[in-house]
């Protein structure tokens, strides 16, 4: 059994420069508490609103990453900002467990960045409330 993600649960990158984790944020127009917090589903993955920048990026793919590089020692890897984007659910979620006509946001859950970076929960937020 996994743990529900809720608001304040903490995120990591993958491809972020310093690997601090950050506070997911979740939104309360769900309606659905766990542990009198704010509870997650895979939906909220929403770059800036849901998933806050983490700062410095390495991921090659990224184009302030490929900007930094270019210049002034073109070809040496310098970091650029982190600037999340994260078009896809987070994956697999509880899909038993619904919030919000979406499956519930467990502690394995992982959400791709589209610059290579994989976001993983680090702490759900909340240690009372399981799910499958």
């Amino acid at each position: 059994m996994g743990q529900q993600v809720v608001l304040s649960g903490m995120i990591q990158c993958s491809m972020a420069v310093v690997p601090t984790p950050i506070p997911l944020v979740v939104t309360p127009e769900k309606r659905v508490l766990a542990g009198n917090l704010p509870a997650a589903n895979i939906m909220d993955h929403v770059p800036i609103k849901n998933i806050p920048t983490f700062g410095l990026c390495r991921a090659p793919l990224n184009p302030t990453v490929i900007a930094a590089t270019a210049a002034p020692v073109p070809g040496v890897p310098k970091p650029g900002a982190c600037i999340p984007a994260t078009p896809a659910p987070w994956i697999v979620g509880a899909p038993t467990v619904l919030i919000g006509n979406f499956p519930a946001l467990n502690n394995s859950s992982k959400c791709m960045c589209t610059w290579g970076g994989v976001i993983s929960i680090v702490f759900a937020g909340q240690v009372t409330v399981q799910i499958p």
